[in-house]
């Protein structure tokens, strides 16, 4: 039996998801400002037969960043994930795929899959605070970067306000031909799933959210005035893709030096902002990945690429629990602490 033919069931399953969840999102401009040309087209679903994905396997090569992570006789994996992609990314290439294969157990930041972490951030706001943190300028400013992205009018409403201009971010990426529909993460835990792999979350969805919220309505409000000016200068896409390429060439240098060239780190409100998305959560996830090890699973960690870099990144912190960490993705040579 090929390599292909013993994955290709659970990949056309997965795939045939995804793109049905990618045409159910709304894909109609919000107003007369927005020409249907200016809109992102849908895209098309791909050829899902059995020959087709057996020769897209073959082809297949390894993007992101893997290592192997060795301690007590036993052999996990670490895998910088990127959130938004391409469809031609989203089969594993020979090294990532081999490496899943091996192990025992897919561990996350969040499995996209659990109906309880989708509970969590599609739950209604409080209508109260909602207008407390958008008020009426931030308000006419998130209508109109809804109607950029080609959602009816109030498409986002329901959700909290750091939600709504996380997901315009989100797909705002799409001018760079990324959508979160091929992004690493959902994609693994499906075809873990196939496999019978145990998934496991490395957090909550409550506590990723009060990550992305702040600690008060101040804060929140100052993320999304962040977020919206971003949105606004276009900013948001151009750094989608230059670190999606940098991912999908598995480009170490480029990646751990994101902080001297993102231009995101102006305000020590940005810098405070970068540290508690990145720095203040990667020890929990180090955690989380070394005690799962320590019960004797192999475990493959799956976590975003940028939880991989500078001196609290994850090979970093791993290596100082006592792992051997040996890049395998892009090579000895190329990545690691």
């Amino acid at each position: 039996m090929t390599r292909a033919s013993r994955w290709h069931r659970p990949l056309r399953a997965l795939l045939a998801m995804a793109f049905l969840c990618a045409g159910a999102a709304p894909a109609i401009a919000a107003d007369e400002a927005v020409p249907k040309a200016a809109c992102p087209s849908t895209p098309a679903i791909p050829d899902l037969s059995p020959a087709a994905l057996e020769r897209a396997m073959r082809q297949a090569v390894d993007r992101g960043l893997l290592w192997r992570i060795d301690k007590d006789g036993r052999s996990s994996w670490l895998y910088g994930t990127m959130h938004l992609g391409k469809a031609e990314w989203v089969v594993p290439g020979p090294r990532v795929m081999r490496a899943l294969q091996q192990s025992d157990t897919l561990a996350l930041e969040l499995d996209l899959l659990d109906p309880a972490t989708l509970a969590v951030f599609s739950a209604p706001a409080d209508p109260a605070a909602s207008a407390r943190v958008l008020t009426p300028e931030r308000q006419r400013r998130l209508d109109r970067q809804t109607a950029v992205a080609c959602l009816p009018a109030g498409a986002l409403a329901r959700l909290q306000p750091i939600l709504q201009v996380t997901t315009l971010s989100m797909l705002a990426a799409r001018a760079e031909g990324l959508y979160g529909d091929y992004g690493s993460e959902a994609f693994l835990s499906g075809l873990a799933r196939a496999r019978g792999k145990s998934i496991v979350a490395l957090e909550t969805a409550a506590d990723q959210l009060k990550v992305l919220r702040g600690d008060s309505e101040a804060e929140e409000a100052e993320q999304v005035d962040q977020a919206l000016d971003e949105l606004e200068s276009g900013q948001t896409s151009v750094l989608a893709g230059e670190l999606a390429r940098a991912w999908a060439r598995n480009d170490w240098p480029r990646l751990d030096s994101y902080a001297q060239w993102c231009d995101c780190l102006r305000t020590p409100a940005d810098r405070r902002a970068l540290e508690r998305l990145l720095d203040d959560r990667n020890p929990g996830l180090a955690d989380g990945i070394a005690r799962l090890h320590a019960q004797g699973q192999r475990v493959f960690g799956a976590v975003g690429a940028l939880h991989m870099v500078g001196p609290q990144g994850l090979p970093a912190l791993l290596a100082a629990r006592g792992f051997r960490v040996t890049a395998v993705v892009p090579g000895a040579s190329g990545a690691g602490p």
